[in-house]
């Protein structure tokens, strides 16, 4: 038994040189070296590279000295842009406001009369008489017309002449002014609302402005700085002289 075992030892020291003696196959890797800067420091991908931090103390060294924004640049100033003329309008004195006939001559009550009759009868024909009666054709229009009536019929959205009257209805209703006494301009104008200053009207006048016109008109007319919207101008002497709108 002791020489078995010795034998089986012997024959292992034998085999043990040609196990070590073995070739062991192996594999090359090539690695690329990383690049490198100037400095010799392996260089960074410009992916892998963060934004620079502007140093507060050099932050404008870099491009010159940046001028200090100034605190008032960019802000609108709310008055820039706006008009400073005063709406021509606004500048008309704030007139006496009269009612009906009271305070009228008699000849231009007369005609006011003439002009309300015709307008509440709702035939425009009736408006020929009261214009062939006066003293001068009275102006219609700031644009030459032909027969005034059929000029009124033209004038009137229902194309009879009923709203045209309609109109000359709510005008002569109104407030009136007397303007100009005592010069050869002098005149007895209806509505009140074209010679008198916009921006001084109260709320109570404006609800009487707004049975002649809407407020899209009135605005309208306050951004031109006149009423043009239609009027009566009547002499002293009860000619009518005109009854227009427009400037």
């Amino acid at each position: 038994m002791l020489r078995n075992c010795i034998a089986t030892l012997c024959f292992a020291l034998l085999l043990l040189p040609a196990a070590e003696a073995a070739t062991v196959r192996t594999e090359t890797i090539l690695v690329t070296p990383p690049e490198q800067n100037a400095s010799g420091s392996p260089a960074i991908p410009p992916e892998d590279l963060l934004p620079p931090i502007p140093d507060e103390a050099g932050a404008d060294d870099a491009g010159g000295a940046m001028e200090e924004a100034d605190p008032a640049e960019g802000i609108e100033n709310p008055e820039e842009g706006q008009s400073s003329e005063v709406s021509p309008q606004n500048l008309l004195p704030v007139p006496e406001v009269h009612y009906g006939p009271e305070g009228l001559p008699a000849p231009v009550a007369r005609m006011r009369d003439q002009l309300m009759e015709a307008a509440r009868s709702g035939d425009v024909e009736r408006m020929r008489m009261v214009l062939e009666g006066n003293e001068m054709m009275p102006t219609l229009s700031l644009a030459e017309i032909g027969d005034p009536v059929e000029f009124l019929k033209h004038s009137s959205g229902d194309g009879q002449g009923q709203e045209i009257l309609a109109i000359l209805l709510d005008v002569m209703e109104a407030g009136w002014v007397h303007v100009d006494a005592g010069t050869p301009q002098e005149m007895y104008i209806w509505p009140y609302f074209a010679r008198y200053p916009f921006d001084k009207l109260t709320p109570e006048q404006k609800v009487e402005m707004y049975r002649i016109v809407t407020a899209a008109d009135f605005a309208e007319m306050d951004a031109y700085g006149a009423w043009l919207f239609y009027r009566v101008g009547i002499g002293p002497d009860g000619t009518l002289h005109y009854f227009v709108a427009g400037e």
